[in-house]
């Protein structure tokens, strides 16, 4: 009976028959390399590539965002609220605004207000020695005469009031106005005395004073400020200012001085 013969692989001449290094060991051939598929890149850890259609960016906003138009919304109508309070607000001062505007114009066509007339008719000087190289307290009697030209106007000097006589910018005496009532078309000359304490001269105001006095032209300033209130018919004015500055000359430090020159000019300070 015949043996069967199995058939044995060929090695195909392609390949490589294995080889053997000095030491007799059979060594395999190496089988060839194939390049690997390329592989995609990953994204680095913590970050996130979204795709989002443009039809719902403006629909669906961030979470953050939609919050934050949500508190919007609901400031509005506070904010409405607080516009519509302004503008009534607004619309009021305006208003009496315009209205005390009409009432002053009315008043001033029906009373045609005049300002008062202020001026110093006579001043008396008292312990005034510019011989002494000590500290004086020199006083000052001083007369004003204040006129009201109006007819239907009458004047209330209130507390408050002050009166100064100032030389070279040194202030000398000072003291107040009195306290009364000028009614209207009336004509008031009213006396306040002036007091000084410890005032110190240099040298040279004093060397001023000697010879100014020498030539009877010595000059001062008068400053008076008076609070004020008006009164038309039964109705009085909120507190106005008066302020007048008199330049004044007179020919001598003495009780029996006389007036040389006087120019007095004044202002109102209404608030």
């Amino acid at each position: 009976m015949a043996d069967r013969v199995h058939p044995m692989d060929i090695p195909s001449s392609s390949s490589n028959p294995p080889s053997s290094n000095n030491s007799g060991e059979v060594v395999s051939p190496k089988q060839p390399s194939f390049p690997s598929p390329t592989k995609p890149v990953q994204p680095s850890a913590g970050t996130y590539v979204v795709q989002v259609p443009k039809d719902q960016i403006y629909k669906y906003p961030p979470p953050e965002n939609a919050r934050r138009y949500e508190s919007l919304i609901k400031r509005k109508p506070r904010r409405n609220c607080c516009c519509r309070c302004l503008c009534f607000t607004c619309s009021i001062l305006i208003v009496l605004i315009v209205a005390i505007g009409i009432t002053l114009g009315v008043l001033y066509l029906v009373y045609r207000p005049e300002a008062p007339k202020y001026t110093i008719s006579n001043i008396a000087i008292k312990h005034f020695n510019v011989t002494t190289s000590s500290k004086i307290s020199p006083e000052f009697d001083i007369s004003v005469r204040a006129e009201n030209p109006n007819n239907n106007l009458g004047m209330y000097y209130r507390k408050g009031s002050s009166v100064k006589v100032v030389y070279s910018g040194i202030d000398l005496s000072t003291g107040v106005l009195p306290v009364f009532y000028q009614p209207a078309n009336n004509v008031t000359i009213f006396q306040t005395a002036l007091k000084g304490s410890n005032v110190i001269l240099g040298s040279s105001v004093k060397t001023a004073l000697r010879n100014e006095q020498k030539k009877g032209k010595v000059p001062f300033r008068v400053s008076i400020k008076a609070p004020v209130k008006i009164k038309i018919g039964a109705v009085k004015t909120w507190e106005i200012t008066v302020k007048v500055n008199c330049d004044v000359t007179v020919d001598a430090l003495t009780v029996k001085s006389k007036l040389v020159s006087k120019d007095c000019d004044y202002s109102v300070r209404l608030w």
